[in-house]
């Protein structure tokens, strides 16, 4: 497993600045939302469902503008630059994974012989070159979300938005992805913006937690946790891990206590 890159804030990859989010319904999604992201940065978004975390990671990949405040990058990335993974693997089903996991490359127009031979070293990194000719029905839920990382990091990205991706999955299976997800963001040095319910996972993967306060979702702590690199199984019975989780899971817990300031119902 790779050691990550350094993050540096200096000047930040990505900046969010007073980023506001309300619907023509009336619904407030965001509130005042600021924060600053070091290239190569792993950074976990951790929230309960309806506190916005969802629609940071929208607003990021462009997908819906701010009512208010602004998005700023050091360098803003060309086509590709930006990967995806939802909490479903939204794979195509009546594809077989090596196309499915090429779709990206052949909607830009990269030659095929240099696409495949991406997706071929793609498969072989997230455990599935024997499953390339497999269809996503032939595959179970890890393998499936293995292939939708695959499908975003194909393009090489910058950046990487994961909305809780691991969610839906068992515990064994989680942690084995939590692990290769850690895997290759040392190898390929993109930087990540992760979203999730648990904090053990959150803490587990991230050098830093933002902790989301709801109704409207807005920014309720900013925590380091500087925990060392590598990571593994022996971590999550180090005492160091054990306080990191209590001083987020506080955190969180403070963030549900604390009242909003808008009416309506927020989105996640």
């Amino acid at each position: 497993m790779g050691q990550g890159p350094a993050p540096s804030l200096e000047p930040p990859f990505l900046e969010l600045r007073g980023v506001s989010k309300r619907y023509p319904n009336g619904t407030v999604a965001l509130s005042d939302i600021s924060m600053a992201v070091g290239e190569g940065e792993f950074l976990a978004i951790v929230g309960a469902s309806g506190c916005g975390k969802s629609t940071i990671l929208r607003h990021v990949a462009g997908l819906v503008a701010p009512s208010a405040g602004d998005i700023r990058w050091s360098r803003p990335p060309a086509a590709g630059g930006i990967g995806m993974v939802f909490q479903e693997p939204t794979l195509m089903p009546w594809a077989r994974i090596q196309d499915n996991v090429r779709l990206p490359l052949d909607l830009a127009k990269v030659p095929r012989v240099e696409a495949d031979a991406r997706v071929a070293a793609l498969l072989a990194q997230v455990g599935l070159a024997d499953f390339a000719q497999a269809y996503p029905r032939e595959l179970s839920g890890g393998m499936k979300m293995r292939a939708s990382i695959a499908r975003a990091l194909v393009t090489r990205p910058r950046l990487l938005l994961m909305d809780e991706p691991f969610a839906a999955l068992d515990e064994i299976t989680r942690q084995k992805l939590n692990d290769d997800l850690l895997a290759l963001w040392g190898e390929q040095c993109f930087t990540v913006l992760f979203v999730t319910h648990s904090v053990y996972e959150g803490v587990y993967l991230a050098n830093r937690a933002i902790v989301m306060a709801p109704r409207p979702g807005r920014i309720h702590a900013d925590i380091p946790l500087d925990l060392p690199y590598p990571r593994d199984e022996a971590l999550r019975t180090d005492a160091r891990y054990a306080a990191a989780c209590r001083q987020v899971s506080l955190a969180l817990a403070d963030a549900m206590r604390s009242p909003g300031h808008s009416s309506g119902e927020t989105a996640a």
